[in-house]
């Protein structure tokens, strides 16, 4: 005669192990659709990043192309400025007086050395 608690206790644990399987089976699928929607979050998140720097450069570039081309139009109006005929035409140079009798340094000493030895 075989053993009632035996066959009793077979039944069981199949049933178990089968509750284990598809409970093992279905924490699978949990873990790994998570980590699949955790990878899409940080997907989502490095591309949003990526292009908000795109952004910030592309209006960086824009803003220097603008600050070379004022920079450009300043350099132009700074040579007008120094230009020769500009300075000719200055109020301030125009009254200056012209030098009548200039006398120039024939020598090629100094002026010290001249001043010693005239003590």
């Amino acid at each position: 005669m075989p053993d009632p608690i035996a066959t009793l206790s077979a039944p069981t644990s199949r049933a178990s192990l089968g509750r284990m399987v598809n409970q093992s089976t279905i924490l699978l699928m949990v873990c790994i659709g998570s980590l699949i929607f955790l990878l899409a979050l940080f997907i989502l998140f490095h591309q949003n990043a990526t292009a908000t720097k795109g952004y910030q450069l592309r209006n960086l570039e824009r803003e220097r192309s603008q600050l070379l081309l004022e920079e450009e139009i300043l350099n132009m109006q700074v040579a007008e400025a120094q230009a020769l005929h500009q300075l000719s035409e200055d109020p301030v140079v125009q009254a200056m007086v012209a030098l009548r009798n200039p006398r120039y340094i024939q020598e090629d000493t100094t002026v010290a050395s001249n001043q010693n030895e005239a003590k």
